[in-house]
């Protein structure tokens, strides 16, 4: 698997540093078809430019630095989430193929479309890649579990705590009784002897 991932994440990444490096270039046709989208989309989000040429020039960038990333194995799962985060835009803004007129425009544009939408689902899945290694997610219910547990056996030896020493006391307070019944009565019989013994000299 691990090859597998140095050979594809290149492959996959290849497309986002062509295309970036390309708009970088030359940003005024990706500009112009971006317009649609890039304004309104600059007027929800604060700071962001209101220029659709530097919104473009923006996105192409993230897309040559994360592709990079991607095609290094750097930060590879935070990597494929931007550049999924771009093609939202890219595409909305690129192949809006449901205005088309033209049915081979039209036809052109879906799949394109559709190619950045499977685009997306791979990054998606590249962005879900642990390596083999558990998920956050796994990690953070095997904690939450381990708490649970932790918190029950310490339950369980606090309860076994106030057993023993309710034992302690029980054995302790029956040990005093005895003491006490074996002190009265030889209190009882030393009295009785000198009873006796009075009766004796009286007679």
């Amino acid at each position: 698997m691990a090859l597998i991932r140095r050979i594809a994440r290149p492959m996959l990444a290849s497309t986002f540093i062509s295309g970036g490096i390309g708009t970088l270039r030359n940003p005024e046709k990706a500009a112009a078809a971006a317009e649609p989208v890039a304004l309104p989309l600059a007027r929800k989000v604060p700071k962001l430019p209101t220029d659709p040429e530097q919104l473009v020039r923006i996105n192409a960038a993230v897309q040559v630095g994360a592709g990079a990333l991607l095609a290094l194995g750097r930060f590879p799962r935070l990597a494929s989430l931007a550049l999924a985060g771009t093609l939202v835009p890219t595409t909305l803004a690129g192949h809006r193929f449901w205005e088309e007129k033209d049915p081979e425009a039209k036809a052109e544009q879906r799949n394109h479309f559709l190619k950045n939408l499977s685009l997306a689902g791979a990054l998606l899945i590249t962005a879900a890649d642990t390596h083999g290694k558990p998920s956050m997610a796994w990690r953070a219910r095997r904690s939450a579990t381990a708490g649970r547990r932790a918190a029950e056996r310490a339950g369980r030896r606090a309860e076994l705590t106030v057993r023993r020493a309710d034992a302690a006391r029980a054995r302790s307070l029956r040990s005093a009784q005895g003491r006490s019944r074996a002190a009265a009565g030889s209190a009882q019989k030393r009295a009785k002897a000198a009873a006796g013994s009075v009766r004796k000299k009286v007679a």
